[in-house]
């Protein structure tokens, strides 16, 4: 198989170049285990660039994977007395182990992936931003590409988590055009990209680069821009239309309360006793004693608020006489 490895030949002055020159050299070499292994990420770039909305669930469980292994290779590389006393093998199976359960987590609860998915997107626009700034300009300091991708991941992972939609298809068109860059860097065998982005960490010790490398990545934004327009257009369009009208119908069978009318507020000049009533008509007629007038204001003043005394209001005061 071919490879092409990158040279810097430097001119002579007598020449009248003074500045170096790229020229590639094919190569028969290439390793089997890493060249299986980059076909497999190829494959699994495209995928995620064209139809990665359609594979969610899958998306939501590499980025939690990602982001699981990533976190157990920085804590090897930051404390060098664990990477000593573990094995290649141990190393690999705990990275392997949070990969996995951290990929369950995000799969699982959808904010939380969410919320890693758009750190990540942050972290690859900021990334590209910066290897492009470090080509003209030398960051001096190492916290300045660690705030930026920090704060700049923190945005988009507020608005990913906000409007998932339209953020997971950027965010996977973005991370399938870089999973295909990086295995071109690979096929033309520079693979000088990883080495800048370390070098942005090393207080930008960059190093210039080849007309080949700014086509290699070219392939990004161009690669970025056609998958967003190709989910949002075909692949992801079908699927956000089911979400939107299954939404929709579980909206459209909640039940609707229809609003009770006020109770009505009864007082208790409004309620009269039978007892009562039976008195002023027997008062009315002439008939009935003192005696039972006064009786008959007692049991009145008793089963005035009795619920079901008559509604008649009252109509006339009666005159009562001892």
């Amino acid at each position: 198989m071919a490879t092409v490895t990158p040279q810097f030949v430097s001119v002579e002055p007598a020449l009248d170049l003074a500045e170096d020159s790229c020229t590639l050299q094919i190569n028969i070499m290439y390793e089997v285990i890493p060249s299986i292994v980059c076909s497999m990420c190829l494959s699994f770039g495209l995928i995620y660039c064209f139809f990665g909305y359609r594979c969610l669930k899958m998306v939501l469980f590499f980025s939690g994977f990602l982001f699981g292994s990533a976190a157990v290779l920085l804590l090897y590389h930051k404390e060098p007395g664990l990477d000593s006393h573990l094995s290649l093998e141990t190393k690999a199976g705990i990275g392997l182990g949070v990969g996995v359960l951290c990929g369950l987590i995000t799969m699982l609860v959808s904010a939380i992936g969410y919320i890693l998915s758009g750190l990540q997107l942050g972290s690859f626009i900021c990334l590209a931003i910066l290897v492009l700034v470090g080509q003209f300009w030398t960051v001096s300091s190492e916290f300045v590409p660690v705030g930026s991708i920090s704060a700049l991941g923190i945005i988009t992972a507020v608005f990913t988590l906000l409007w998932h939609k339209p953020f997971m298809v950027l965010y996977t068109s973005v991370y399938g055009a870089v999973t295909v860059m990086l295995c071109v860097d690979y096929i033309i065998g520079t693979f000088v990209l990883p080495d800048q982005v370390y070098g942005i960490f090393q207080h930008g010790l960059t190093h210039p680069l080849c007309w080949f490398d700014w086509v290699v990545i070219g392939i990004c934004p161009l690669l970025s821009l056609i998958g967003g327009l190709v989910q949002w257009k075909w692949t992801a369009r079908e699927l956000l239309q089911k979400e939107g009208k299954l939404l929709h119908m579980q909206r459209g069978r909640q039940p609707h309360r229809k609003r009770r009318p006020p109770p009505l507020k009864r007082y208790a000049g409004d309620v009269l006793a039978p007892s009562y009533i039976q008195s002023v008509q027997e008062r009315r007629l002439g008939t009935g004693s003192s005696c039972s007038s006064i009786s008959t204001i007692t049991h009145t003043l008793i089963d005035f608020d009795f619920e079901t005394g008559s509604m008649v209001p009252l109509t006339t005061s009666p005159v009562f006489t001892v």
